[in-house]
Parts: C-alpha cells; sequence; structure tokens
C-alpha cells in the first residue's frame, strides 16, 4: 500500500514532548511512531498494526494451534517468520491471558497487512532526528538477521511476502501556547529494497547493525529484490571476511609467544 501521502500530511504536525523529559532515543521517537500509526490507521484501519498486535491476533485466531510448530506454521512465509516472530518459550508459552507486549528490539515498528492471516507483510520502521543537533546514523537492523533474510528469499524464491520501508521524522522543539512540542521539519520515505547494497554501512563493533540516516538512503539499485538479495550477500560476506582478517592480523604479534 502507498505511504508516500505521509510526506504531506506530517510536515508540520506536532506531537508532544515525552513526558520522560529526554529528547533522544526511543523515547523522543515513540509519540512521532504512534502519531504516523493512527494517520495510516485512518487510511486503512483494517490493515494497520504493531508487530506484537498481529501476532496476538493471529493465534487468538487460531486457538486451536498449541504447539510452537503449530503456531508458527501460521506465517507461512519462512522469511516473515524470521522476521516477525517471536522465540521459541515465548510462543509456546502465549496464551489469551498472556498476550505479546511490544518490544524495543521488534523488526517493525508498523505492518500494514491484507488480514490475519496473510501472504504479505509491509513492514515499517520509523526514525526520528533532533535537527537541533548533529546525530550519528541510528542503529536499523541486525546485518545478520537481514542476511539470513535474504537468503529465506533466495532459497524459497519468495520475494513478495515482504518489503521493508523507513520513515525518517527530523523534528524540532518548539514552544506553543506555552508547551514544549515537538514539530515534524522533514520528512523522507525510503525503501530499503531500492537502496544500492554496496552502499551500506555495517557496524561491527554494535552489534553488527546496519547503521544509516533515512534521509541519505540511496534509491537508486535498478535490479528487482531477488538481485537485491544476492548483492547484499555479496556485501555482507565479503564485509564480514574484511572484518575477521583485520582481527586476526592484530593477533600476529602475539602469536610468537604461543606454545
Amino acid at each position: 500500500m502507498n505511504i508516500d501521502f505521509l510526506k504531506t500530511e506530517l510536515i508540520g504536525k506536532t506531537v508532544p514532548r515525552p513526558s520522560s523529559g529526554t529528547l533522544s532515543g526511543h523515547a523522543a521517537g515513540e509519540p512521532f511512531d504512534k502519531h504516523i500509526e493512527s494517520v495510516l490507521k485512518k487510511k486503512y484501519p483494517a490493515n494497520v498494526k504493531r508487530q506484537y498486535q498481529y501476532l496476538n491476533e493471529l493465534f487468538e485466531h487460531h486457538k486451536a494451534a498449541h504447539s510452537y510448530e503449530n503456531r508458527i506454521a501460521l506465517i507461512k512465509s519462512p522469511v516473515a517468520r524470521l522476521l516477525l516472530m517471536r522465540g521459541k518459550a515465548t510462543v509456546t508459552a502465549w496464551s489469551p491471558s498472556s498476550l505479546f507486549e511490544e518490544k524495543q528490539d521488534d523488526t517493525a515498528d508498523i505492518l500494514i497487512v491484507d488480514g490475519i492471516p496473510t501472504s504479505k507483510f509491509q513492514i515499517i520502521d520509523v526514525k526520528t532526528t533532533n535537527l537541533s543537533k548533529e546525530a550519528q546514523p541510528p542503529n536499523i537492523i541486525s546485518a545478520e538477521k537481514l542476511a539470513n533474510a535474504c537468503l529465506y528469499m533466495l532459497d524459497n524464491n519468495d520475494f513478495d511476502s515482504i518489503s521493508i520501508s523507513y520513515i525518517g521524522i527530523g523534528w524540532k522543539l518548539e514552544k506553543i501556547n506555552d508547551k514544549e512540542m515537538l514539530v515534524c521539519k522533514s520528512v523522507d520515505i525510503k525503501h530499503l529494497f531500492k537502496s544500492n547494497p554496496s552502499e551500506l554501512y555495517i557496524n561491527w563493533v554494535a552489534a553488527q547493525q546496519l547503521q544509516f540516516k533515512v534521509e541519505k538512503l540511496s534509491q537508486n539499485f535498478k535490479g528487482d529484490t531477488e538481485q537485491w538479495c544476492k548483492e547484499f550477500i555479496n556485501f555482507y560476506v565479503t564485509s564480514c571476511k574484511n572484518h575477521i582478517n583485520k582481527k586476526l592480523n592484530k593477533l600476529v604479534p602475539f602469536e610468537k609467544y604461543l606454545n
């Protein structure tokens, strides 16, 4: 579903300063994340879910599925299952009286789906930036997890089950009617499979996270999703080998003292 309308819908919109008082990280991003969700729900009321909400509703719609194997099988696509399903112990323990709650490391901030169950998942991740400060690119997703997602897509010839989009919000703190508000000044919407894999950056120190500012993510990739997956895996493997070789080279001075 098209989300480009958000570019004009969000500019100038305000959200209250977080009650925690902090203006960094998840606390600052959450108000805009929730606002974007509400805007999308107005346009697609039956299709917009939080990741945990979708899983709760999926399991509630299939109460006869009690085992871990039966529950994960409710998501037919292996790549969607990899990105969206919870761990074995958590899935096994799920019950109507013990529902999933939101996790900060969920792959999707927002999901757009066709129904419950669905065969296609539009994964949306919201990233926010305080335009009044110079900030490092945020963590986006584990490069290893993304490489595995590409592997699943290639192994199963499954290139239509998921799409991954990023909404970048640039905001400034302003006082409006004596209240401190975060005001949206810029909106960028980018799609992962339109980026150039060779231009991505993996921070190996920060848990192998891909890091980029949404507004700077290129959209010049000309191939299809299958080709993107192949090129990302090539980029990931090459980067990983280079990282390992650098680590090994640092050990050379010590090796003369090994038994």
